[in-house]
């Protein structure tokens, strides 16, 4: 596809009218929808303003590119416009822009034309070819020099990639929210200028069309200065123990000379990850940590908002959120709906779709979540959401593979009708067989659990305390919830004293430890820590997942060994509970002494938050 596919002359305006950045956004959008290229001219317009909220799209040198990516847009297109005397457009210059390019993205289209839009930033980095633009007396003059240069640039890109082996090699990588033009435009900056200066760069870019000139690890290993300007979140775990130079992009378009000279010199701060990728990891092992934190980041709010929530209900009486009990109270049943019938609801689909839209990209995210929802139904829990999640991600993956050879003309219709057809169905046909034996597993499992307890109280106590942390809300965790439920039906409230005292120790656990041990988790995580008080106070073992998923051979361990102390103690002490749920908000109708209930849960978490804060490493502050 070529540029003159997407600018024609109904979308050229020789000389625009508008003095004032609004108004040339509003003239722009009114050629467009002229045009017939939008489906929505206001919603069109909200994504463009939304876009400018972020970061001005007046990038200087007399150039602005407002763009969207959006369904309002009917037909992908550009709208060109000349302000010859300059209109103040907030450019990183300062200075006023002549030149705007407005780029109309649709979603769900596939990449090509947003290859060619990237070409087109490419192109308005020639100051000679902007001169000729702004100079042009005619539409068809306008067309025909732009149809030149991409030819060139064309020429240009078939000589490609400087080899990695050589010596001094500087790196880049180049990202912008939406991907379209700041990203190319950087990209293109600062190869400008590493040919200027005689430097040897290579520039990986993270647009739209997804990443091209992907950095290996063999590139980093001998780069000697590596830069990164991104507005937006980039794999960054790849460059630990090196140094980087890390700015926003629109620097990478301003000061290319600048960031080059100091990355050749080995200049920037050294990035310490978590250590999931380093020069000895494999891509495979850096990629599988990076899908499970997508998917464990985007669950986070989820688990946070939902649980808060349910512990909020709790205050105004255990059972106040059931209608038929008398300490019914309307609010804390809407609390109850939207937090533990809602939020929680969603938190595993949720994890699923964005493991699947990680490993597969936008077309994984449908059968991600289908395959989440079918695990949470199925009583699967966290471990099934994290199988549904791999599972769909790179069986979508497979899937692009096999409809690969289809022909150009049927690319667009892969991602909104065969990805998303063939990835939901064979997900939730596995999901669907795979949901039936790890609900035996869990049935199985209380039944086993049924005939010890009239065994040692202590080891029991020990079992059941593991089993609530090992998995923190998955399939073994419920099994032994389930079965102290069953217990209290049977009239023996020991075990879920037990069981509640040791789903309380992880997140209590972690949060103790984000206090006292400083210095072994980053900010994020510190943060996080914060609400695992919230939520370990109200028995939410979820709450400690996002450390396990972050960290699970040392944070795993530690939480079960907590968790099995405090089981093992609300045993030994005689404690019996008759509440299913509540954390400290039922902890006043135990049996055997609340004291001694509250302290073997605090000796539990004080186990774990140590045993965490002496197997962790100290992270970068």
């Amino acid at each position: 596809m070529k540029i003159t596919d997407l600018l024609t002359k109904d979308t050229v305006t020789l000389q625009l009218r508008s003095g004032t950045k609004p108004e040339v956004i509003r003239e722009l959008i009114e050629s467009l929808d002229r045009a017939g290229k939008l489906a929505d001219k206001k919603k069109y317009e909200e994504a463009i303003l939304a876009r400018e909220a972020q970061s001005t799209t007046g990038i200087g040198e007399g150039i602005a590119i407002p763009h969207a990516k959006t369904n309002a847009v009917k037909t992908p297109a550009i709208a060109f416009g000349v302000a010859k005397d300059g209109v103040d457009y907030e450019s990183l210059d300062g200075q006023p822009s002549q030149l705007f390019f407005m780029i109309a993205a649709s979603e769900g289209a596939n990449n090509e034309h947003l290859e060619t839009l990237s070409r087109l930033s490419s192109m308005l980095m020639d100051m000679e070819f902007r001169t000729a633009l702004l100079n042009a007396s005619t539409k068809e003059e306008i067309i025909s020099l732009i149809d030149k240069k991409e030819k060139e640039l064309y020429e240009e890109e078939n000589k490609e990639v400087p080899s990695s082996d050589h010596a001094g090699l500087i790196l880049a990588v180049t990202a912008c929210p939406t991907g379209i033009a700041h990203t190319y435009m950087a990209a293109d900056a600062l190869k400008q200028k590493a040919k200027d200066l005689g430097f040897t760069l290579k520039v990986e870019t993270n647009g739209s069309s997804g990443v091209k000139n992907e950095l290996t690890q063999e590139d980093i290993e001998k780069a000697s200065g590596i830069i990164v300007a991104a507005d937006k979140q980039v794999e960054m775990e790849r460059f630990h123990g090196k140094k980087i130079i890390q700015v926003p992009v629109a620097q990478a378009i301003r000061k290319p000379e600048e960031l080059l000279t100091k990355a050749s010199r080995g200049e920037g701060e050294t990035f310490t990850g978590t250590g999931a990728s380093n020069s000895e990891g494999k891509k495979g092992r850096s990629g599988f940590y990076k899908h499970l934190m997508s998917g464990v980041s985007n669950m986070l709010p989820f688990v946070v908002g939902g649980g808060i929530l349910i512990a909020i209900s709790f205050m105004f009486g255990i059972n106040a959120s059931d209608p038929n009990d008398p300490s019914y109270h309307w609010f804390a049943e809407a609390l109850m709906t939207i937090g533990g019938g809602n939020a929680f609801y969603l938190m595993i689909p949720v994890l699923a779709g964005f493991i699947a839209m990680s490993i597969a990209d936008r077309p994984g995210f449908a059968a991600g979540m289908v395959g989440g929802l079918i695990a949470y139904t199925g009583e699967a829990g966290f471990l099934g959401g994290l199988i549904a999640g791999f599972l769909a991600g790179y069986l979508v993956l497979g899937l692009k593979k096999v409809f690969s050879g289809l022909p150009a003309s049927l690319e667009g219709i892969k991602p909104v009708l065969l990805y998303p057809l063939f990835g939901i169905f064979l997900t939730g046909m596995i999901m669907i067989q795979l949901v039936i034996p790890l609900k035996a597993f869990n049935q199985g499992l209380t039944s086993w659990l049924g005939g010890f307890g009239a065994g040692n109280l202590v080891i029991l106590g020990v079992i059941l305390g593991a089993m609530m942390a090992i998995d923190m809300g998955g399939p073994i965790n419920k099994a032994a919830f389930t079965f102290g439920i069953a217990m209290i039906d049977a009239g023996n409230y020991a075990p879920h004293a037990a069981i509640m005292a040791a789903g309380m120790v992880p997140p209590l656990g972690l949060a103790l430890a984000t206090t006292i041990f400083k210095s072994k988790f980053n900010k994020q995580e510190r943060e996080a820590g914060k609400t695992c008080y919230i939520m370990g106070a109200s028995f939410i073992t979820e709450g400690a997942i996002p450390f396990a998923a972050a960290d699970p051979l040392r944070v795993i361990p530690s939480a079960v060994v907590g968790s099995a102390v405090a089981g093992a103690l609300a045993m030994l002490f005689g404690i019996g509970l008759p509440a299913p749920h509540g954390g400290i908000f039922v902890i006043p109708i135990v049996t055997g002494g609340i004291f001694m209930y509250v302290l073997a849960i605090m000796i539990g978490a004080a186990v774990t938050a140590v045993m965490v804060g002496l197997l962790k490493k100290r992270v970068a502050m």
